[in-house]
C-alpha cells in the first residue's frame, strides 16, 4: 500500500513538473529551455566569386567651358565593353572594367566682324570626334526583390582616356578675321584636340546611378562628374572646361551568378 501511494505521488509531481516547463513564462529570451515555435533568422550564406558581363552603353558627354576657348559641346555616342564585380559579403560587390568610347559633337565660334562692330556675322564651325577608354571602379550594392528581380545602386570613381579628338574645322572668316585669328592663335584649320596640346587626356569623374537585374541581363543608368580641368593650352588662368555626362547601359552576365555561386559553396559545408 505504502508503494502504491509512493508511485502515485511520484507520477502527481512529474506531471506538474512538465506542466510547469510548459508556462510561457519559462520561453524567454533568456531561457534555457528551447522554444521550438520561435523563428530563427538564417544567417545568409556568402562565398566569393566573380561575375563577368558584356556591356553596350549610350553616353552624352556635356564639355562645360568658362571662358575656354570653345563654347559648351555635347558629345554624342555609344560605348561597348567587359565589366567584372568581385562578390562580396552582405548584398555588395566591387567592378571595374574597360570601355571604348565613340562619340560626336559640334559647335561653332562666333566673332563680331571686324567691319560692321554691331553685327557678328563670322563663325568658325566645329565637328568633333572623340575615341576614349573608360575604366570603372563601381562599389555596388543589390538587393533582391522578387524572384529573378534585383535593384542595384553603385557609386565610385571613373578614369577617362582620350585616345583622339579629331576637329574638322569649316571656317567662315574675312581675310582681316583670318589674320586676326592667326595673330591670336586661334585655330581654323583641321587639328587633334589632345594631339596638339589644347586639351588633357585624362580625365577623372565621379559616377552614382543604379538600375535593375533579371536573371542574365542588367540595366543601369548614371551621372559621371568630371573632377578636373581639361584646358592644357591655357591662354589665360580662368579658361576651364570639364566633361560631365550620363550613360545608360545594357549588360549580359557570362557564367554563373551570386546565388549560384553560394549554392555551390555551402551544398558541400
Amino acid at each position: 500500500m505504502t508503494a502504491l501511494v509512493l508511485l502515485l505521488g511520484g507520477t502527481v509531481l512529474n506531471s506538474y513538473a512538465q506542466d510547469k516547463l510548459r508556462q510561457p513564462d519559462l520561453q524567454t529570451a533568456d531561457s534555457y529551455f528551447f522554444d521550438p515555435t520561435r523563428e530563427v533568422k538564417a544567417k545568409e550564406p556568402y562565398a566569393f566569386g566573380v561575375e563577368w558581363r558584356i556591356d553596350l552603353g549610350f553616353t552624352q558627354a556635356n564639355e562645360r567651358s568658362k571662358n575656354s576657348s570653345f563654347p559648351d559641346m555635347y558629345l554624342h555616342g555609344g560605348k561597348l565593353g567587359f565589366t567584372v564585380d568581385f562578390l562580396l559579403p552582405i548584398h555588395f560587390s566591387l567592378q571595374t572594367g574597360l570601355y571604348y568610347g565613340l562619340t560626336f559633337g559640334k559647335n561653332e565660334q562666333h566673332y563680331r566682324s571686324l567691319d560692321v562692330e554691331t553685327v557678328q556675322t563670322e563663325y568658325v564651325r566645329h565637328k568633333v570626334t572623340e575615341h576614349t577608354l573608360y575604366i570603372p571602379v563601381r562599389a555596388y550594392y543589390t538587393q533582391k526583390l522578387a524572384k529573378k528581380w534585383r535593384m542595384l545602386f553603385f557609386a565610385g570613381p571613373q578614369f577617362q582616356i582620350s585616345l583622339a579628338q579629331p576637329d574638322k574645322v569649316t571656317p567662315n572668316l574675312s581675310e582681316p578675321m583670318i589674320e586676326f585669328a592667326e595673330a591670336n592663335q586661334i585655330r581654323y584649320t583641321d587639328y587633334d584636340r589632345v594631339a596638339d596640346n589644347q586639351l588633357y587626356r585624362f580625365n577623372v569623374q565621379l559616377g552614382l546611378g543604379g538600375g535593375f537585374e533579371w536573371d542574365r541581363l542588367r540595366l543601369t543608368a548614371g551621372y559621371d562628374f568630371g573632377l578636373n580641368n581639361l584646358v592644357r593650352d591655357k591662354r589665360a588662368s580662368y579658361q576651364h572646361m570639364w566633361s560631365w555626362g550620363w550613360f545608360v547601359h545594357f549588360g549580359i552576365r557570362i557564367g554563373k551568378d551570386r546565388a549560384t555561386i553560394v549554392a555551390e559553396k555551402t551544398q558541400f559545408e
